[in-house]
């Protein structure tokens, strides 16, 4: 194994790990269920060992890369017709937040615009976790009729 490590590999002084880490997957391996062909088995675990390392070294993390105009990738930009769209469901988003009951208001924007826990939430507002959940709850169903009332789902103006 070591020879096909040495054959394949092109970082010689990693071989010494990679027949370790092939020696852990035979074991843990053997350890549910013997393999019938042993040499084939150790040699097919190297093989994916290998390729594993491969696909691994290809992956770029995005910190590593400065400027991201440097990759020459085209950016999924959104255009103006989409910027538009979005600006106006933001518009409407807005509006149907300002019609909730204040209590209501008051927990989705902790929730899920702040990002805070129920217990937090409960902290802040000065009130029962299961309170929480209520205007949670009533807040949200609000929020969906507004938005997606009726109207809208049978494709009215």
């Amino acid at each position: 194994m070591t020879q096909y490590l040495r054959h394949n590999w092109h970082n010689k002084s990693d071989i010494a790990d990679l027949r370790q880490e092939v020696y852990v997957r035979v074991c843990e391996s053997a350890q549910a269920q013997f393999p019938d062909h042993t040499k084939r088995f150790v040699l097919t675990t190297a093989r994916n060992l290998l390729i594993n390392r491969v696909r691994r070294e290809h992956v770029v993390p995005i910190d590593v890369i400065a400027d991201v105009d440097a990759l020459g990738l085209a950016i999924d930009a959104p255009g103006p017709d989409r910027i538009v769209m979005a600006r106006d469901e933001l518009r409407r988003l807005q509006s149907a937040l300002d019609r909730l009951p204040p209590r209501a208001r008051e927990a989705v924007m902790l929730g899920h615009v702040a990002g805070l826990s129920g217990r937090e939430i409960a902290a802040r507002m000065g009130i029962t976790k299961g309170m929480v959940s209520v205007h949670l709850t009533n807040g949200m169903r609000a929020l969906a009729n507004m938005l997606y009332g009726e109207t809208e789902r049978r494709g009215e103006p």
